[in-house]
């Protein structure tokens, strides 16, 4: 009998402390309600984070052709490999930051300052695949954590009649098997050339004109993050001006073509050019919208 009393007493003072746990954890912040202490925004951004995985179809892997299963990110940079970064210190600002995005061949080692260190996805013309396999060791074995996203033509891509790059990219996932490595469909493809289309009122292929690899990060990064810190981009404007300095087009190029020069080539090319100023003018105007922030220079500053 006294065993029976000691177990039901032992019951109604558990049963108690876990009501007055419940009551009191939201205005105590221990670390044993650590969850309830958070603001209620931040607990639910926390909690889907975590859980939920979202899918997103215009992009597939290699080479069994699944949806990119990624939680979107609430902060992404968006590294441009501009020669604006040199000197910009913005390293520590970068790697802070959810997800970091990065394109083609521009490396982080031995920039580390100005860029940061992580990497969550690159994302890759096909005509920089050389360029990657030159340094295996860098991109496909020590960035093991990062997510490869490939675009191209779609007769360089394709899966069926299988296209160059492709069969590239699949003697690569042999020989790494852990590599996230995806390419944009047939589908996500024509839908960035639309995009081209609506905003500047020409169709890209008659106008002579090859998207660039920031574009189609911006428009994965759209998809992706909730907010997009833009590091190392000019705005439209900033070659107007001759009193800025002369920066390389890539940081990790010194003594190349300077930025300016090269989006005045390519701008003005009849054919097969990158339009860099007519698509930042677009970015632009899509920062109106979303919530899209340039940094390093800030676009405020011209």
């Amino acid at each position: 009998m006294q065993v029976l009393s000691r177990l039901f007493f032992t019951l109604v003072v558990l049963c108690a402390c876990c009501i007055l746990y419940f009551l009191m954890c939201p205005h105590l912040c221990s670390s044993l309600c650590w969850l309830s202490c958070q603001p209620r925004e931040e607990k639910e951004g926390r909690l889907q984070r975590s859980f939920k995985t979202a899918l997103f179809e215009g992009y597939i892997s290699v080479p069994d052709g699944k949806p990119l299963a990624q939680v979107p990110c609430r902060q992404c940079a968006v590294v441009s490999s501009s020669g604006q970064m040199l000197g910009s210190h913005s390293g520590k600002e970068i790697d802070t930051k959810e997800c970091v995005l990065r394109m083609n061949q521009a490396p982080t080692q031995g920039y580390e300052e100005d860029v940061g260190r992580r990497s969550t996805l690159r994302v890759v013309s096909h005509t920089s695949i050389p360029l990657l396999l030159r340094n295996q060791s860098y991109f496909f074995k020590q960035s093991y954590d990062t997510t490869y996203i490939i675009w191209g033509p779609p007769r360089l891509m394709r899966r069926e009649k299988i296209g160059l790059v492709y069969r590239m990219l699949a003697k690569v996932k042999e020989m790494y098997p852990a590599l996230r490595l995806y390419t944009l469909t047939e589908q996500m493809m024509a839908h960035c050339d639309e995009l081209f289309q609506l905003e500047t009122g020409k169709n890209r292929m008659k106008s002579g004109s090859f998207l660039s690899t920031g574009w189609f990060t911006m428009v994965l990064a759209m998809e992706l993050c909730e907010q997009i810190f833009v590091f190392g981009m000019v705005s439209e404007n900033h070659c107007k001006d001759r009193n800025q300095p002369l920066v390389p087009y890539h940081y990790f190029e010194k003594g190349r073509l300077d930025e300016c020069q090269m989006y005045q080539v390519h701008e003005q090319a009849a054919r097969g050019g990158h339009r860099f100023i007519t698509e930042k003018a677009i970015f632009s105007r899509w920062a109106k919208k979303r919530n899209i922030i340039f940094t390093h220079p800030s676009w405020s500053d011209g």
